[in-house]
């Protein structure tokens, strides 16, 4: 399997994740409203949801993948498996203590950290407390997923990992309409979510030792030992929590910003939910392929394959997130309308949304050329680069947001967000081609330069396209509206390709076989 292939596999899930997001939250907001029982669900959720960020995902995948891979490449099966039992064994002990603290201890991390205003309300802070209880768990397992996900990552399995989360969302859905057939609501509703997640958890944990049984590479649990390769780990794993942290700092500071205007913190998610669409797709896929793959390319020293794979992605996630860009900067009013424009959402909040977005979308090449950046840093074990990078990335962004919020008003915070990630991939690239570990060659550079081309002939396609519409893709009715936007879609991605093509940019071998190949 090529690797545009692997991008491709890892997108799809992932893409299915977000789909089936949007359905989850339009089914909570429904039987839900913005009431008593969603706040205490999404408070409770978001503690263990915050401690996944910080360690399960972000933090752990990015020292255990380039260490495990390294075993691998170097020392076979193994010594790949007793690596993999030893962080097994002391993970999950750190994960139970820290799992039966917070239980113990709910009600006064809801107090001080989670929702501290919810103590003027005592049955919703009781509610909160309980659910956050029920929820804690999925900390432990989904911990666990992200240590399989990267075992599996490391043997080139990816579509299993990514495919992971969608139970979530699955599980979810299933709890909702079953509550929903059986007239169950209120805090029985909120509770049967908070245990919906926690077997979610369980289930993405069996699916994934599923497949590293399958893979023939069995795991098993020892007396936890704090041997040299795990306290290896933990010195990787810190300044990678440490970025993380930062990053979620980042969000609390925009969102403590953005409450002095009304309806602000709401605009900024509705803009963020879209956005995360290609980001997902792109982004996120290039993140989890390339990391184990660069990692094991600089392990048996193969330079040569190291900057290839470097190169493809770059050529990868700019050519798709150029043009995903364009199309979200040129027609956020007729997107933002068509998915969330009924009720007490008006025209107005509709075209502030869209301005939020269409800013947002200036900063996605940026944040797509960081996630093909960081992973040069991580698979050579240098994981404080990035720490200091991301530091910088949210001093820019605080900065900005202070001095353009009262100015610019909300479109201030976007600007700021889109500025900062600008100034992240700047850091991380310049330092890279300073240490002469990533330096484009004349076909990517060829290439991406054609692929802007193209994306700027397609936003002249876009624009002829709306004016030609003109109010009709906001004021038709819903049907006349997709189609409308599904013909922008189909006319400029034709548009796009052909144009791709014909510069050899995309050469229509590879574009044949991209299904195949890569």
């Amino acid at each position: 399997m090529g690797l545009v292939s692997k991008f491709l596999s890892v997108g799809s899930a992932t893409l299915a994740s977000r789909v089936l997001g949007f359905a989850r939250e339009a089914m909570i907001a429904a039987f839900l409203g913005a009431g008593p029982v969603a706040d205490a669900f999404y408070a409770a959720f978001r503690f263990p949801n915050l401690f996944r960020r910080l360690f399960a995902e972000g933090a752990f995948n990015s020292a255990f993948v380039p260490l495990f891979a390294r075993e691998l490449e170097t020392g076979g099966r193994p010594a790949a498996r007793q690596f993999a039992e030893e962080v097994l064994s002391s993970l999950l002990l750190v994960l139970l203590t820290l799992s039966a603290l917070a239980m113990l201890f709910m009600p006064f991390l809801t107090g001080t950290v989670v929702a501290p205003k919810f103590a003027d309300e005592p049955a919703k802070f009781e509610l909160t407390v309980e659910l956050g209880r029920i929820m804690f768990p999925y900390l432990t397992a989904m911990s666990l997923v992200a240590m399989f996900s990267g075992i599996l990552n490391s043997f080139r399995r990816y579509f299993l990992a990514a495919l992971a989360p969608v139970l979530l969302n699955v599980v979810l859905i299933a709890v909702l309409v079953f509550c929903w057939s059986n007239g169950t609501g209120g805090a029985a509703l909120g509770r049967a979510m908070a245990w919906g997640v926690s077997v979610s958890g369980a289930l993405q944990l069996a699916l994934l030792a599923y497949g590293i049984l399958r893979e023939g590479f069995p795991v098993s649990l020892k007396v936890p030992r704090f041997s040299a390769p795990v306290k290896r780990l933990l010195k990787l794993a810190v300044p990678t929590a440490i970025a993380a942290g930062i990053a979620q700092i980042n969000l609390l500071v925009g969102q403590v910003i953005a409450s002095a205007q009304d309806g602000a913190i709401a605009i900024l998610n509705y803009a963020d939910r879209l956005m995360q669409l290609p980001l997902g797709i792109i982004a996120v896929s290039i993140g989890v392929v390339l990391l184990p793959e660069l990692t094991r390319a600089l392990a048996g020293e193969d330079r040569k394959e190291a900057l290839k794979l470097q190169n493809r992605s770059v050529e990868f996630g700019l050519g798709l997130m150029v043009p995903a860009a364009i199309g979200l900067y040129l027609i956020p009013e007729a997107l933002i309308a068509l998915i969330y424009e009924r009720g007490a959402f008006t025209r107005d909040v509709t075209l502030v949304t869209a301005q939020v977005l269409a800013i947002y979308s200036l900063g996605l090449p940026a944040v797509v050329l960081t996630k093909i950046f960081q992973p040069s840093f991580y698979s050579r074990q240098d994981t404080r680069t990035p720490m200091w990078f991301a530091g910088v990335n949210a001093a820019v962004n605080i900065a900005l947001a202070l001095f353009l919020f009262p100015r610019l008003g909300i479109t201030g915070l976007a600007w700021a967000f889109s500025i900062a990630s600008w100034v992240n991939a700047a850091l991380l690239g310049v330092t890279l081609y300073a240490g002469n570990h990533y330096r484009p060659d004349s076909a990517t550079l060829r290439n991406v330069m054609f692929l802007v081309f193209a994306s700027g002939v397609m936003a002249v396609a876009i624009i002829l396209m709306r004016g030609w519409l003109g109010a009709s893709l906001l004021d038709a009715g819903l049907m006349a509206r997709i189609g409308m936007i599904l013909l922008i879609v189909f006319v400029s991605m034709a548009v796009y390709f052909a144009i791709a093509l014909a510069s050899g940019a995309l050469p229509r071998r590879k574009l044949m076989r991209l299904a195949g190949g890569g």
